[in-house]
């Protein structure tokens, strides 16, 4: 069956890494539907069908799924470390209710094939407790401790997916993001992730001559960041492959949030001053293993996290431009009238 005979869902269509997704898809002559309870912020949907539906209802899965063959799962309550660690049982309550509704309404409409999108944020607290954190294998999510409810959430939804394809027959595919970032993404309002968050303060600090940039914590605790490009197509590659147990997809390149933001500040030109502040900082340390997923696809990201910021920060910086443009534009209305 050709691309053009394939109808595709994507969940969480209005959403970042979603709406990358259904622009590759169609650019591979699928034919997609997008599903949320948003549209895209910054970019029409390319999707040849886009419906508002509240996931957390089980009627409007059925409803999104109605002559569907394959299911890419990404809807989800969720936002950066800021609003994870401040909002358990919100995401867990919402993510419990899309999660179980979509995959059953999935079995029920037939569905050929059903992707879901993890986290590493299943993985033990336990092992990730330093800096210098060795790789995160897959197989190493159990004895299970992740940090948040939204880990366990995650977590008990890949199980939930294994489950239905031992029980009742429905293929199955699970990727762990490691740390997604790129263009046309949230990057103000408090569910931006790092990328963006520290994008935004540059730019400020670029266009107002206020070189002083908050990051939280000591901004030694690391991560690894992977551009949005390789990761939908990672997640295409996952979908089309003979694995069903949980794959990492991420960079294995490991760096601090004090690096990170002196790699923005550079690719910005300009010269920043750090002030460390307290607030929410997730695991001190954070890698992706790409051992299996290259052994099972013969492929792993590959484009640099230089690359990936530079795309990156020169769209944060046009926006941040027009909202300070904006800003001073409705300033100089009000001084007018009065």
């Amino acid at each position: 069956m050709g691309p053009t005979k394939v109808r595709l869902l994507v969940t969480g269509a209005g959403g970042f890494i979603g709406h990358h997704l259904v622009e590759f898809l169609k650019g591979k002559g699928y034919w997609v539907r997008g599903v949320d309870i948003k549209h895209p912020e910054f970019a029409p949907s390319s999707a040849d069908e886009f419906q508002i539906l509240d996931l957390r209802r089980r009627d409007n899965c059925l409803e999104a799924m109605q002559g569907i063959d394959q299911v890419f799962a990404l809807a989800a309550d969720m936002g950066g470390m800021g609003f994870i660690s401040a909002n358990h049982a919100q995401i867990l309550h919402n993510n419990a209710l899309i999660n179980l509704h979509s995959i059953e309404a999935a079995r029920l409409s037939g569905v050929q094939r059903y992707l879901f999108t993890s986290s590493a944020c299943v993985y033990p607290e336990y092992r990730q407790r330093t800096t210098d954190v060795a790789p995160l294998k897959e197989s190493e999510a159990y004895p299970a401790d992740p940090q948040d409810a939204y880990g366990w959430e995650k977590l008990t939804t890949e199980l939930l997916c294994l489950h239905y394809r031992k029980e009742f027959g429905l293929p199955t595919r699970i990727v762990r993001f490691h740390n997604i970032f790129g263009p046309l993404g949230t990057w103000t309002g408090g569910r931006e992730k790092a990328p963006a968050a520290l994008s935004r303060k540059i730019a400020i600090a670029k266009l107002t001559g206020n070189s002083e940039v908050e990051i939280w914590g000591d901004g030694e605790q690391t991560r690894s960041f992977c551009y949005i490009d390789d990761c939908v197509s990672g997640i295409y590659k996952i979908m089309n492959c003979d694995f069903d147990l949980p794959l990492n997809l991420g960079q294995d390149r490991m760096i601090s949030i004090n690096q990170l933001a002196g790699l923005i500040a550079e690719i910005a030109g300009v010269k920043i001053r750090k002030k460390h502040i307290e607030g929410p900082q997730g695991v001190r340390g954070r890698n992706s293993d790409n051992t299996l997923l290259q052994a099972v696809l013969g492929w792993s990201p590959a484009i640099s996290l230089e690359d990936g910021l530079a795309k990156t920060y020169t769209w944060i910086e046009d926006q941040v431009r027009l909202q300070i443009r904006c800003l001073n534009a409705h300033i100089a209305e009000i001084t007018s009238a009065a």
